[in-house]
């Protein structure tokens, strides 16, 4: 499915009509309908605004993956320097044992 696929999959089980989202957006129209017309995408430029009017991630609408399977950590930018950084490298190095073994050591450091 292409990117303006789904925004018309969205806009149908948001009940949205193109007018409405060409009202919000400040798309034109016509540029909405040609991505329906002639099966093309909106420009990179409007992702992120069109994003907002859907209420949903860029990575949602460009991967098509559901909603709910992500939260807002996944989309956190960190600096390559920072502890973040650093612990997530660490982790993503370890073997699945290890990963086992830290899990539980937090578990037991949070009470859960």
């Amino acid at each position: 499915m292409i990117i303006s696929e789904r925004i018309f999959k969205l806009l149908k089980e948001k009940g949205m009509s193109q007018k409405e989202f060409s009202l919000r957006t400040g798309i034109s129209q016509s540029t909405i309908s040609d991505w329906k017309r002639k099966n093309t995408n909106p420009a990179s430029d409007k992702i992120m605004l069109i994003c907002d009017v859907l209420e949903i991630s860029p990575y949602e609408l460009l991967s098509g993956v559901e909603k709910g399977r992500y939260t807002q950590l996944d989309y956190v930018i960190v600096d390559k320097k920072s502890e973040d950084y650093i612990f997530l490298e660490a982790y993503r190095s370890m073997n699945q044992a290890q990963r086992d073994r830290l899990r539980g050591y937090m578990e037991a450091l949070t009470d859960k």
